[in-house]
C-alpha cells in the first residue's frame, strides 16, 4: 500500500517541478515523507532541472553540419537570448549537431538516447545543462539531407558562432558537376532560401492542409465578389496556383534578379556545367518558429503516475 497520494505527488511536483515519475520515486523511497523528497530530488538536481522545463523555450541556436554527401539540422532551444551566447549551450549545440549527424533517422528521441562525446547520453547533459545554466532548454527538432553524388551546402543566416545562428539552411544538390561549381551555387539557393521562406520543393510537395485552407480562404474572397459562379471557380483556382507557385522552391522568383525561377537557375547553372544538376533537397530551420506554450493536464499526469 502506497505510503502516499495522488495529492502528494502534485504537491511535490509543485514544490520542485520534478517530473511526475521521478517525483513518485522520491516518495516511495522517503515512505511518503514530503520534505525528505524534496530534499531527495534536489540532491539529484531533478527539482531544479524539472522545473525549469516548464517555462517555455523559444530563444536558442540553429547548429548544422555536413560530412561527405550528408548534412544535418539541429534545433536546440533555450530561454532567453543571453544563453544562446553562453559558451557551454554553443558548445551542447555544436556536440549535438554532430552526434545528429550521426543518426539513422530524423527521430529527436533516438538522438537524445545518442551517447554524448563528454560522456552519458545527449539527454544527461541537457538536464546538466538546464541545472548548471539555470535555463530551459529543449532539443526540438531535427532534419537530414543526403545525396548520392553531389554536394550538401550549409548556410547560416545571422550566425553567433561558425554553423550556429538563427536561420540554418541546407541544400542538397546532385550532380556529377566539380564542388567549384556546386559550392557557389548552392550558397546562392541557400542564401535565397533563408530569405524567401519556401513551404516545400515542390507545389505537389506542399501540405495538403495548408492548400485546402488557402482554397477555403480564396472561395470566401470570390464570394464576396458577387461574380458568376463559374468565375468564382476560375479565381479560387488561380488563387490556389499562385499561393503555391509562391511558396514551392523550384518555382519561387530567385531573389537575387527577381525574375528567373529557380528551376531555371539551376537548369541553367548545369548546362553551363556540361552535366545535369538537380536541386534534390533543403532544410530550413528558423529559430523559434510555430513555438507555443503547452500547458500540462497535471490531474491527468497524477492519476497515471499512482495508478489511478
Amino acid at each position: 500500500m502506497a505510503a502516499f497520494t495522488a495529492s502528494d505527488v502534485k504537491s511535490l511536483r509543485e514544490k520542485t517541478g520534478a517530473g511526475m515519475m521521478d517525483a513518485k520515486k522520491a516518495l516511495e523511497a522517503a515512505n511518503g515523507d514530503i520534505e525528505a523528497a524534496v530534499d531527495a530530488l534536489r540532491a539529484k538536481g531533478l527539482a531544479t532541472a524539472q522545473k525549469k522545463s516548464s517555462r517555455t523555450a523559444a530563444e536558442g541556436l540553429v547548429g548544422v553540419a555536413v560530412t561527405g554527401t550528408k548534412g544535418v539540422a539541429v534545433e536546440v532551444n533555450s530561454e532567453t537570448d543571453f544563453v544562446a551566447k553562453n559558451d557551454k549551450f554553443q558548445d551542447f549545440v555544436r556536440k549535438t549537431t554532430d552526434v545528429a549527424l550521426a543518426q539513422d533517422s530524423d527521430d529527436v528521441d533516438a538522438l537524445k538516447a545518442a551517447a554524448y562525446p563528454d560522456g552519458g547520453t545527449v539527454s544527461d547533459k541537457l538536464t546538466d545543462n538546464v541545472a548548471t545554466i539555470g535555463e530551459n532548454q529543449q532539443v526540438r527538432r531535427m532534419k537530414s539531407v543526403t545525396v548520392s553524388n553531389g554536394v550538401i551546402v550549409p548556410y547560416m543566416h545571422n550566425a553567433q558562432a561558425p554553423n550556429l545562428g538563427k536561420i540554418g539552411v541546407l541544400v542538397a544538390l546532385e550532380s556529377e558537376a566539380g564542388a567549384d561549381v556546386l559550392e557557389p551555387l548552392g550558397k546562392q539557393l541557400a542564401m535565397h532560401i533563408a530569405a524567401a521562406f519556401p513551404q516545400a520543393l515542390t507545389a505537389e510537395d506542399l501540405d495538403a492542409d495548408i492548400i485546402e485552407r488557402e482554397r477555403k480562404i480564396a472561395a470566401e474572397k470570390a464570394a464576396e465578389s458577387g461574380k458568376p459562379e463559374n468565375v468564382q471557380e476560375k479565381m479560387v483556382e488561380g488563387a490556389v496556383k499562385k499561393y503555391a507557385k509562391e511558396n514551392a522552391l523550384l518555382s519561387q522568383v530567385f531573389v537575387m534578379d527577381n525574375k528567373t525561377p529557380i528551376a531555371d537557375v539551376v537548369a541553367a547553372a548545369g548546362k553551363e556545367a556540361g552535366t545535369s544538376i538537380v536541386l534534390k533537397d533543403y532544410v530550413r530551420f528558423q529559430l523559434g518558429e510555430g513555438i507555443e506554450k503547452e500547458e500540462s493536464d497535471f490531474a491527468a499526469e497524477v492519476a497515471a503516475a499512482v495508478g489511478g
